[in-house]
């Protein structure tokens, strides 16, 4: 948004999509302090950047495979303060699941052709430099379906909330979605978190938590 001036580190090899990119954030009111074809030296990229994000292509060269996760998950056990912002092509939930481990927010993971909405998209940013967590729908319907529920005590309506927190949504976003008031979206979040045994806590980000436990809990 306008007047943040959030600092970009963006790494994606194609340059149209680069050079798009940067312009979008440019008009956003963001500064791109690296725009780079490969993840090579990002650590050191990103600390001379002195950036807020960083927004990593999955695959990137010199494979095309992983170097681009590889690099986002360096930089979350190196730059732990950083908000990371993944593309990819694809729904791979191993690179999902990983990303989400830490638990403490700052995380999005998108994908390139179902971002359809500019601002949806710079919105995305702002949230992860926020500490929140950004998830395409299908991303949390792939991992959802590559392991079974063992949260057989949530009610339906939880469910549904817990799906949409998932994609990193507030209260009134889900509210709104589900057609029911905040109080009542705050009632089944507070009943998430007591059915999971997450206790209240000033440095763990129970709503990221309440995620994995959906996402990744055997």
């Amino acid at each position: 948004m306008p007047g943040q001036q959030l600092r970009i580190v963006l790494v994606e090899d194609s340059v149209l999509l680069r050079e798009g990119l940067v312009r979008l954030f440019d008009e956003a009111g963001y500064v791109t302090a690296g725009a780079f074809g490969d993840a090579d030296d990002i650590v050191a990229r990103v600390r001379t950047a002195e950036a807020d994000v960083a927004i990593l292509d999955v695959r990137l060269p010199p494979s095309f495979r992983d170097e681009g996760i590889k690099a986002a998950l360096l930089l979350r056990a190196e730059v732990p303060e950083l908000g990371i912002l993944v593309l990819s092509q694809y729904v791979e939930g191993v690179y999902a699941r990983e990303l989400l481990a830490a638990g403490d927010g700052g995380v999005g993971y998108l994908l390139k052709d179902r971002v359809t909405s500019l601002d949806e998209f710079t919105d995305a940013v702002r949230r992860v430099h926020e500490r929140g967590t950004v998830l395409d729908p299908l991303v949390v319907q792939g991992l959802l379906a590559s392991r079974p529920n063992p949260l057989t005590a949530l009610t339906p309506r939880e469910r549904d909330v817990l799906e949409l927190m998932a994609e990193g949504r507030s209260n009134a976003s889900i509210a709104a979605r589900l057609f029911i008031g905040v109080g009542a979206v705050e009632k089944n979040v507070s009943a998430i978190f007591a059915k999971l045994g997450l206790e209240e806590s000033a440095t763990e980000h129970r709503r990221v938590l309440a995620v994995i436990a959906y996402l990744q809990r055997d």
